[in-house]
């Protein structure tokens, strides 16, 4: 029996550093690349990522028993990311590697602060299907979902049907891309839910007003029966029916933003886990974000147990 499965996306990130090459227009959001120039590239780093692999990696570090359901192609990223998982004492057996597929690639250009750009491949990490996906062996006490677009995000409402039937928690991370749709296109999902995690974009998008309240109420009439909602450096939030629960984040170096929401959304899904406890939950997500963005790379710096219990002295 696993504490929980995740099931999402896996990658190879690439972090691009030109220093000062690109050309950044933070009012109107814009990265301007030199055509027609070879652009030297002073720093480059390496990692694996994506939100399926980002939280079982997370969750493990957390003392839970994790596995990762996710797709693959059968070369050399799929390995790297695969070895990965296996030292984070991940079960990958669950994942789907074709042969002739393509695995989920990234490229993270100037990654500094939150001021970054990302060039995202999906590759097979689209097209997962229900087919390929052992029903059987989906012994757990939670599934969480991250976002998943195309064939896999049909696969990801049978799926959370699927666990609604046999008494499976479902936690539920939608990106932007999700959101953007519409709470009709992914009302599905939604529904058979028991804790849903976003940003405040992603929120708005789905009730269309910028009141955080009244957004975590609309999305908790919706189905779930936790609601949060991130502010960035505003804070975090959660509700369950009865009471908003907030939390102010510290004064910290942000050296690279990339895997922030799942570590944040991983960890909160662990404390909920360990100590059924809103409270203590936001402080346990609050940790391990803040630990992630002062480091580059989405799972670099994800906290252990006891490193969290440290941080948030408990």
């Amino acid at each position: 029996m696993y504490d929980a499965i995740t099931v999402g996306s896996g990658t190879i990130d690439v972090f691009v550093d030109t220093g000062k090459k690109l050309f950044h227009d933070a009012k109107k959001g814009y990265v301007h690349v030199p055509f027609g120039s070879k652009i030297l590239v002073e720093k480059l780093n390496m990692d694996t990522g994506g939100g399926g692999t980002n939280c079982a990696v997370s969750l493990s570090r957390l003392g839970l028993k994790v596995a990762w359901i996710g797709k693959t192609g059968a070369g050399a990223n799929s390995e790297r990311i695969l070895s990965q998982m296996k030292k984070e004492n991940v079960d990958t057996s669950l994942v789907k590697r074709e042969k002739g597929g393509r695995t989920g690639f990234s490229v993270i250009l100037d990654a500094k602060g939150h001021d970054r750009t990302i060039l995202a491949y999906k590759g097979s990490n689209d097209d997962l299907g229900w087919d390929e996906i052992p029903k059987q062996r989906l012994k757990t006490r939670w599934i969480y979902c991250s976002s998943m677009v195309g064939k896999s995000f049909k696969t990801l409402e049978k799926l959370v049907e699927h666990a609604r039937k046999n008494k499976i928690k479902v936690a539920f991370n939608p990106s932007s891309y999700l959101a953007k749709k519409g709470a009709k296109y992914i009302s599905k999902a939604v529904r058979n839910t028991n804790l849903i995690v976003m940003n405040n974009e992603e929120s708005y998008y789905l009730t269309k007003t910028k009141n955080i309240k009244q957004a975590l109420k609309k999305i908790y009439l919706m189905g779930p029966e936790i609601v949060v909602i991130t502010e960035g450096a505003k804070g975090c939030h959660a509700y369950d029916g009865k009471e908003i629960y907030s939390i102010k984040p510290h004064n910290v170096n942000v050296v690279e933003a990339t895997g922030a929401g799942d570590s944040f959304a991983s960890a909160f899904l662990a404390g909920i886990i360990k100590k059924n406890d809103i409270k203590f939950a936001l402080k346990l997500g609050l940790a391990n974000a803040e630990s992630v963005i002062t480091h580059f790379g989405a799972k670099n710096k994800l906290l252990t147990w006891k490193e969290a219990m440290k941080k948030i002295n408990y």
